[in-house]
C-alpha cells in the first residue's frame, strides 16, 4: 500500500477515533456520553470527601496514608481526563481557556503542588465546581439557561460593579478617616488603615464589635454609616436584577457540544459556535 495511502487512512480512523471519543465526554445524549459523565461525577464527590475527610485529624492520624493515595488516584485520573479533553477538541487551547477547562486544569494542579507546598491539596475541594456538569448529565436544559443567563447577566454587569466597589472604596476611605480623627488611637482606632477596616465592618452592617466608638460624634457617624449601609447593599441587587430582565429577552440556548472548542451555550438553531465560529 502506498505510504500517502496508509497516511490518509491513518489520518481517517484518527479522526473518528477523535469523534467518538468527544461525543462520549462532552455530550450527554449518548448512553456512552451520560455513563461517563456519571462515572465522571461519582468521582469528582468522592476525591472531594476523601479531602475532607483527610483535614480532621482523628481520621487523618488513622487513614491518612491511604486517603494521600486516593487523592493521588483520582489526581492521575482527573489529569488522564483532562488530556483526553484536549485531544478530541478541534482546537485545544479554546477549550484550556474555557470556564470548564480552567476548572478542569485547576482541580489538579494542588496535588502536584503539593510535593513542594505541603498543604496546598486541601485546594483540592475546588473540583466541587465540576459538579456543574450534573446540569448536562440529568438532561435539566432548563437550569442551564437559566445559569447561563445568570452568567451573562453577571458579565454585562462587571462595568457597573467596578464602579460601585470603586466608590464604596473612596467611601470607607474618607469615612474611615474622619473616625480616626474622631476617635483616635485611645478608643481603638489606632490608625487609618484600622478605621477604613471599621468602616467596612459598619457599612456592610457585619458589625464584628472588636472596634466600636465611644465620643457622641463617633457614635453619630457610625449610625449615619449604617444606615447608608442598608440602602448600599440594595444597589448590586438592583444592577444585576437589571441585566437579568434585559438578558431574558435574549434568545434561548441549548447545550450541544462544539466539536472545536467544546462551548455549549449556543442560541436555539444556531448553525456556527458563538466563541469560536466553528460550524456546529
Amino acid at each position: 500500500m502506498p505510504e500517502s495511502n496508509r497516511d490518509d487512512r491513518a489520518h481517517r480512523v484518527g479522526g473518528v477515533w477523535r469523534a467518538r471519543l468527544r461525543k462520549i465526554i462532552f455530550e450527554a445524549d449518548t448512553p456512552a456520553g451520560k455513563a461517563f459523565d456519571l462515572i465522571l461525577l461519582a468521582a469528582i464527590l468522592l476525591s472531594v470527601l476523601a479531602v475532607m475527610l483527610d483535614s480532621i485529624e482523628p481520621v487523618n492520624a488513622v487513614w491518612g496514608g491511604a486517603l494521600y493515595k486516593v487523592e493521588w488516584g483520582f489526581t492521575i485520573l482527573f489529569t488522564i481526563e483532562y488530556f483526553l479533553r484536549l485531544v478530541c477538541v478541534g482546537r485545544p487551547s479554546r477549550y484550556a481557556t474555557s470556564f470548564f477547562g480552567a476548572i478542569d486544569f485547576i482541580a489538579i494542579v494542588p496535588t502536584y503542588l503539593s510535593i513542594f507546598l505541603p498543604g496546598s491539596q486541601y485546594l483540592l475541594v475546588i473540583r466541587v465546581l465540576r459538579v456543574l456538569r450534573v446540569f448536562r448529565v440529568l438532561k435539566i436544559v432548563q437550569y442551564v439557561g437559566e445559569a447561563r443567563l445568570l452568567m451573562s447577566a453577571l458579565s454585562a454587569s462587571r462595568r457597573k460593579i467596578t464602579i460601585f466597589l470603586f466608590t464604596i472604596l473612596t467611601l470607607v476611605v474618607i469615612l474611615g478617616s474622619v473616625m480616626y480623627l474622631i476617635e483616635g488611637p485611645g478608643n481603638g482606632f489606632t490608625s487609618i488603615p484600622m478605621s477604613v477596616y471599621w468602616a467596612i465592618v459598619t457599612l456592610t452592617t457585619v458589625g464584628y464589635g472588636d472596634i466600636s466608638p465611644r465620643t457622641p460624634a463617633g457614635m453619630f457617624l457610625a449610625s449615619i454609616i449604617m444606615i447608608m449601609g442598608y440602602g448600599i447593599i440594595a444597589v448590586p441587587t438592583g444592577i444585576v436584577t437589571a441585566e437579568i430582565s434585559f438578558a431574558m429577552a435574549g434568545g434561548k440556548v441549548y447545550t450541544r457540544a462544539c466539536r472545536e472548542c467544546s462551548d455549549d451555550a449556543h442560541d436555539s438553531g444556531a448553525a456556527y459556535c458563538k466563541r469560536c465560529g466553528a460550524r456546529l
